[in-house]
């Protein structure tokens, strides 16, 4: 396949055209379009519906630049990389996290590696589907717990805790001589099983089971905090998520449920090479967690 077709191809399939992609580029529309052709005769299929106004990629077009695109921009970085004899980011940088995450700590991760990095064009998504990086076209996804995955690759930059968190005045569950599980007015994620219970680590006594009552049942963690702050019951929220609030008196902390931390991850397709920007971005993030667990 020849490299600078394909370069071609995916520089007008980003800008929606043959016009668009010469004015950006500074290549004629003829040779823009002869080397696409030639890509498609080479390849066998139509990559492009040459309409009378606009163009459209086809299914197979479609799927080749959301495949190529990325790793096209990777092979010009390397270039330029050995060129120049040193790494230099610079170029675009598309990144996907989890909600919570993206909206408690990457604005700030984000604003330093900006000024830090002014060549890279930083794009974060925020947003708790299973994305693919090559076919979504990430850089770099950040998940929690994640499940092994050969296709990807990548290390674990953070640790944190689930804690037990209620408003402030509501009673707190006391505990009595038989161990029984105690009842609590709750806030629950929609996704929690039915007759979920919440062990909590009291020191040297025996764990506490709090069996949460949902009063309410809410789609996505910041949706259940914030019903918390309203005094609506009690939740298991992570500590990330909450610790401001406990700081400044807006929750009360009941308690740790205990079972295993939460492992925060970035990762990236074993397809690709780690780029600079990749690279750059990862040490800021673990600049930001220099300890690799949550503090509050």
């Amino acid at each position: 396949m020849d490299l600078q077709a394909l370069s071609d191809f995916d520089l007008v399939a980003a800008h929606g055209g043959f016009g668009r992609a010469s004015r950006a580029s500074g290549r004629s529309k003829a040779t823009l379009s002869r080397r696409v052709a030639e890509l498609e005769q080479s390849l066998g299929v139509r990559l492009i519906e040459r309409g009378s106004q606009n163009l459209r990629l086809t299914d197979e077009g479609r799927s080749l630049h959301e495949r190529t695109r990325g790793l096209l921009s990777e092979i010009v970085e390397a270039g330029e990389a050995v060129v120049l004899g040193a790494s230099t980011p610079k170029g675009r940088l598309r990144v996907s996290a989890p909600m919570v995450f993206a909206h408690v700590a990457l604005p700030r991760i984000a604003t330093r590696f900006a000024l830090a990095y002014p060549e890279v064009q930083l794009e974060i998504v925020a947003e708790d589907r299973k994305v693919d990086p090559v076919e979504d076209g990430y850089d770099l996804i950040i998940r929690i717990d994640p499940s092994p995955d050969e296709r990807l690759v990548g290390r674990r930059f953070l640790s944190d805790e689930r804690l037990i968190v209620a408003p402030p005045g509501m009673p707190r569950p006391v505990p009595g001589a038989g161990g029984d599980e105690l009842a609590v007015r709750a806030v629950l994620l929609a996704a929690t099983p039915p007759g979920s219970l919440w062990r909590v680590n009291s020191g040297p006594e025996a764990d506490i089971i709090l069996r949460p009552d949902p009063i309410l049942r809410l789609s996505s963690l910041l949706m259940v905090r914030d019903a918390v702050l309203a005094g609506a019951g009690a939740a298991l929220l992570p500590k990330l998520l909450v610790a401001e609030d406990i700081a400044a008196g807006k929750l009360v902390y009941w308690g740790t449920h205990v079972g295993p931390s939460v492992e925060i991850w970035a990762l990236q397709s074993s397809r690709r090479l780690v780029g600079a920007k990749v690279r750059a971005f990862l040490e800021v993030v673990e600049t930001a967690f220099p300890k690799k667990r949550f503090d509050a």
